[in-house]
């Protein structure tokens, strides 16, 4: 993996992961200040339009590595870090499909999954993710 690649991950999870949890927080916790409003934020149709911009950028990152870092890792047998990366691999299927489908989704039973789905497997691969980047390379 190249130092460009890396940045770019890094970037991307970085603004992938803070639009949405910024937005979570709107739209779960936040007060609106006015007893009518829809949103609990002002901002909170944009964020949710910049997370969703954003996160084709995060799915192209993780395509770009998979080749390299990822299958090439695994084929060759390296075993540092590793159980952050396969957590990291089993993770990126559910969250990019669960929020694909909340976009799509119409019935409220459907939507409350994939935005349960969606929320914990994000947090989880945000967690995961710093733990991975600081967890020390091995010397060799």
């Amino acid at each position: 993996m190249t130092r460009a690649e890396a940045w770019f991950s890094h970037l991307a999870t970085a603004a992938v992961g803070g639009t949405g949890l910024v937005y979570g927080w709107m739209r779960y916790f936040a007060e609106p200040t006015d007893e009518f409003a829809l949103v609990g934020h002002p901002w909170q149709p944009a964020l949710q339009a910049c997370h969703v911009v954003f996160a084709p950028l995060l799915v192209f990152a993780c395509g770009l590595l998979w080749r390299t870092h990822v299958w090439g890792r695994f084929r060759s047998g390296q075993v540092e870090r590793r159980k952050g990366g396969l957590t990291l691999m089993a993770l990126f299927f559910p969250m990019v499909a669960s929020g694909y489908l909340l976009q799509v989704s119409a019935e409220e039973p459907w939507r409350t999954l994939w935005i349960w789905t969606h929320g914990t497997t994000s947090v989880l691969w945000i967690v995961v993710y710093v733990a991975h980047q600081l967890t020390p390379r091995r010397e060799t």
